[in-house]
């Protein structure tokens, strides 16, 4: 009995659903690839790397220290009473937690600077496809990355539109 309920369920939606895809114009978008080919996303992107490459040269100059640190500390090894070698050592651990603190801060901050970005630009671009979808009369519109579209004709994809909007727009 079961069986049969479910049987007439799929019959049922597999009888509908033919009719409501017919009746709905759908468009696409690749939100990812717009993220990445949209003048704002490529500033973005510049942005962030202009970040991470300031922050790598300060990270390198703290590197540099710690091992300059660590060479003077191995070579004074010797010549150190034990209280004192101790005393650098702890001193040598500290300023590699605190280096260590500072790349994983900045790693967190590079993340949070890229999510900031990329979620300003993602409501800006969806802000568009809305209106692009409505430009071109689509019923529904869906994004090709959320995993829900397995294949669309390019004859629905509106991204190089979106692409080609968001580059026209001045901020």
């Amino acid at each position: 009995m079961k069986k049969l309920g479910i049987l007439v369920l799929f019959a049922f939606v597999m009888a509908v659903t033919p009719s409501v895809a017919d009746a709905a114009n759908i468009a696409v978008i690749d939100l990812q690839k717009a993220l990445n080919l949209t003048d704002m996303g490529k500033d973005a992107k510049n942005k962030i790397t202009e970040k991470a490459k300031e922050f790598e040269g300060k990270i390198e100059e703290q590197q540099n220290e710690l091992k300059a640190l660590q060479e003077d500390l191995e070579k004074q090894a010797v010549l150190l009473s034990d209280d004192a070698r101790a005393a650098k050592e702890r001193e040598y651990q500290q300023k590699l937690k605190d280096f260590q603190r500072y790349a994983k801060d900045r790693q967190e901050e590079l993340q949070q600077l890229d999510g900031q970005f990329t979620n300003q630009i993602v409501e800006k671009l969806l802000d568009l496809a809305q209106e692009l979808a409505k430009q071109e009369g689509a019923d529904v519109l869906l994004e090709r990355g959320s995993g829900g579209v397995v294949y669309a004709a390019d004859s629905v994809d509106l991204t190089d539109k979106l692409i080609a909007a968001a580059d026209a727009v001045k901020e």
